[in-house]
């Protein structure tokens, strides 16, 4: 099933093998909930506790693919949710450094963590729009969820040559991707219309 998912991926034009063999390893089945365990290999999102989804596959792969990541990049990642997205990164080698706002998913994707072996760098429970200074600069940011505009907290903490990916927009969003061209200047490319659940900021 893993293998077809991977042929629907490629028909839709996405190239890297390194992502396309992430994609083939990781058992996306075991990031869902047990009812939709069946349909876990469908080019399809699907609902999670706390309101939010384990993203379509091919939005994963698109993002995964923008972002050129080489083993040993450090990568901020907005939005752990189901840990499916941080799995196919750390199969990348990449030094992964996560944030999830709902305690409820912290809690459950850290235990989830613990027992399939995957070793993010760090899992944090705060507020994605803040980013991690402490642990910045960053190869490259990965937001996963629909931001209605772009926080300045996350270009700040690129390293110079370091791409930002995120989808941008209220109802439906234009994924983004933002390369650090200096301190000051940035380069912006527009990929198209994607659906996600809204990034939450916290206002106190």
């Amino acid at each position: 099933m893993r293998n077809k998912l991977v042929d629907i991926l490629i028909a839709k034009g996405i190239a890297n093998t390194k992502v396309l063999d992430a994609i083939r390893t990781v058992p996306r089945h075991l990031f869902m909930d047990s009812g939709f365990e069946g349909h876990a290999y469908q080019d399809k999102a699907f609902p999670i506790a706390a309101d939010q989804t384990i993203s379509q596959p091919y939005t994963v792969a698109f993002q995964t693919e923008l972002l050129e990541i080489e083993p040993g990049h450090k990568v901020l990642e907005i939005g752990t949710g189901s840990g499916y997205q941080t799995a196919i990164l750390l199969l990348l080698k990449a030094k992964v450094y996560s944030i999830e706002r709902q305690l409820q998913l912290f809690k459950k994707t850290n235990l989830f963590f613990k027992k399939m072996g995957y070793r993010p760098k760090k899992v944090i429970f705060g507020d994605g729009y803040k980013g991690l200074p402490e642990e910045a600069p960053f190869d490259s940011i990965i937001v996963t969820a629909g931001a209605p505009e772009v926080p300045k907290a996350l270009l700040s903490q690129l390293k110079i040559g370091g791409k930002l990916v995120i989808p941008v927009g209220l109802e439906k969003q234009t994924m983004t991707m933002f390369t650090r061209k200096s301190e000051k200047e940035f380069e912006k490319k527009e990929y198209g219309a994607f659906r996600f659940v809204p990034l939450l900021e916290n206002k106190n």
